[in-house]
């Protein structure tokens, strides 16, 4: 990719508004290019989301009224992102881990990587 960056492949899920206020969107950007160029993010803006599969994590992004979460594992040669979601309890939803498995599973699938 163009100046060393890896590409974001977006199985499911878009950071626009509505529903992201524009500070939100541009945090959320900011955040996706630093992965892109290779950094490696922690706490507070990612955290790791074994639970979800290896090299799994979700971005932190911080809304006017509300928080979003960008579930996103980081391949060898993309930046791959499973989901996009409001968060609105501590815990992430079983049903958002299950899809987000079965999403990159497919995408592995798909890819001939399983």
């Amino acid at each position: 990719m163009a100046n060393g960056r890896k590409p974001l492949v977006w199985l499911h899920g878009e950071v626009k508004s509505p529903p992201f206020s524009k500070e939100a969107r541009i945090e959320a950007g900011t955040l996706l290019r630093r992965l892109q160029e290779g950094e490696s993010l922690g706490m507070p803006h990612s955290r790791p989301m074994p639970g979800i599969g290896k090299r799994c994590h979700e971005l932190r992004v911080r809304d006017e009224n509300r928080n979003w979460r960008i579930v996103y594992r980081l391949d060898d040669d993309a930046i791959v992102i499973a989901d996009v979601f409001a968060k609105t309890a501590q815990q992430t939803p079983q049903k958002v881990i299950k899809v987000c498995q079965r999403r990159l599973a497919k995408y592995d699938e798909a890819a001939g990587e399983i």
